[in-house]
């Protein structure tokens, strides 16, 4: 027979597996905590989690409730009314329920020329003027995400390029500290060499200032509550050299524009509330029946029991709805007006954005072909030159300067162009440029 485990190294087993689960739970649960969040994770979290854009989604629900309302038939009207209890002339006295004069009637107004259903239909047009307004509203408010996103991508490649920066002067003041021992350079020159140091330093410690502002701005957009140092985002900061033509650029903001579309439905709806409002100036009747039972008459051939029908007609001699019919006409003109400026708008967005696009790339080309690998290229045999002699301290920190110089601008100009390529994804109402 086996024999069991001692109670105290049963315990001390169990205890360490205990700690060993906790301690890979904690990793695990950390690990992805900092995982770094892609440009369609932190679109879908705002999707979900902003404010405005949920309170825009219960602004629709809203208007698809007045929808009912719109199509809800008038109600009926029921009254009921007793009458002529009196004395018997043959006993003297009263009796309440002798000779009582009952009348039940029943009354209903009849809406004509389709008011109810053009009720319906101007409402379903507010719907689709409400759904495409928060359309609208995302597209303003995914821009201002994505520029937010695009200022955490620069800040980190400003702190790599800092960072790298700080790496590569530390080397170069080993070289020079082991320069200086063996007599190759003065101690003045070393003195300057530590002194440029300080502002490696002060780059890396803006950078990482910058780095957390727009990490909080862009926890802020996302209305989340994680810690700044467990969040973080990832995407390509690069361009892409293609540019659709820019009549294509047109047609698709033309086809996809939301606030353009929300111009558009609302000519609908003011055409159908001009409908509405000729409808409402016409006269509905009212339907009316009743049930009398009269058991007082005193007429041998008359009937206690009777049915009657009537129809009530208004005389809109004064009133026809003048007032409305005019104004809903005049509300056509104002929203066909509103329309043609918002066409405008959408070719001045769509022009101005891609000329900004079209700008940057023209700077980014030659940087990217030619500049970076230039600007490396003289620092490095600058510094060559210096540590054998042949070129001079000051030349050295000028090439170095020049270094920082073009590279801060590249990274400056990769920022400005993903600005003004999500300003052209507005500008079109779809992504053009991925």
């Amino acid at each position: 027979m086996r024999s069991a485990m001692p109670r105290p190294a049963f315990a001390i087993t169990c205890l360490w597996l205990g700690c060993m689960c906790f301690l890979f739970i904690t990793i695990n649960t950390r690990a992805q905590a900092k995982a770094p969040l892609t440009w369609d994770q932190v679109r879908q979290r705002f999707e979900q989690n902003n404010p405005t854009l949920q309170a825009g989604e219960t602004g629709i629900s809203e208007s698809r409730a007045e929808e009912i309302t719109a199509y809800l038939r008038p109600n009926p009207d029921l009254s009921f009314t007793a009458d002529g209890t009196q004395i018997a002339p043959n006993k003297g006295v009263w009796e309440p329920l002798a000779g009582t004069f009952e009348v039940a009637q029943v009354s209903y107004l009849h809406e004509r020329d389709h008011k109810r259903e053009l009720r319906l239909k101007s409402a379903q047009e507010g719907t689709a003027v409400a759904v495409s307004g928060q359309a609208d509203l995302q597209r303003t408010l995914l821009f201002g995400l994505r520029a937010a996103f695009v200022d955490t991508l620069q800040a980190k490649a400003d702190l790599r390029l800092a960072e790298d920066d700080l790496a590569y002067w530390d080397r170069v003041l080993n070289i020079s500290s082991d320069q200086y021992h063996a007599g190759a350079i003065a101690s003045i020159d070393l003195d300057r060499l530590e002194l440029q140091r300080v502002q490696y330093e002060s780059d890396l410690q803006t950078a990482e200032v910058n780095l957390r502002t727009a990490k909080i701005q862009l926890l802020a957009l996302l209305n989340q509550r994680t810690p700044v140092d467990q969040f973080d985002v990832t995407g390509p900061f690069d361009f892409s050299d293609e540019l659709p033509p820019l009549d294509d650029v047109r047609n698709i903001a033309l086809a996809n524009r939301p606030d353009l579309r929300e111009a558009m439905q609302s000519v609908d709806q003011a055409q159908v509330n001009h409908q509405l409002a000729v409808a409402n100036g016409s006269t509905d009747p009212t339907l009316s029946a009743w049930y009398t039972h009269n058991a007082s008459t005193n007429n041998p051939s008359g009937a206690t029991q009777t049915l009657g029908f009537s129809v009530s007609i208004p005389l809109r001699i004064f009133d026809r709805n003048q007032g409305e019919k005019l104004r809903t006409q005049l509300d056509i003109t104002k929203n066909q007006q509103l329309l043609n400026a918002a066409q405008a708008q959408v070719f001045s967005d769509v022009d101005s954005a891609y000329a900004q696009v079209n700008s940057n790339l023209i700077l980014l080309r030659p940087y990217k072909a030619k500049y970076l690998q230039q600007a490396t290229r003289v620092r490095d045999t600058i510094r060559f030159s210096y540590q054998q002699g042949g070129a001079s301290l000051l030349d050295f920190l000028n090439a170095e300067s020049d270094y920082r110089s073009v590279q801060l601008s590249y990274l400056n100009l990769i920022g400005s162009y993903l600005t003004a390529a999500a300003q052209l994804n507005m500008a079109a109402g779809r992504e053009v440029i991925q």
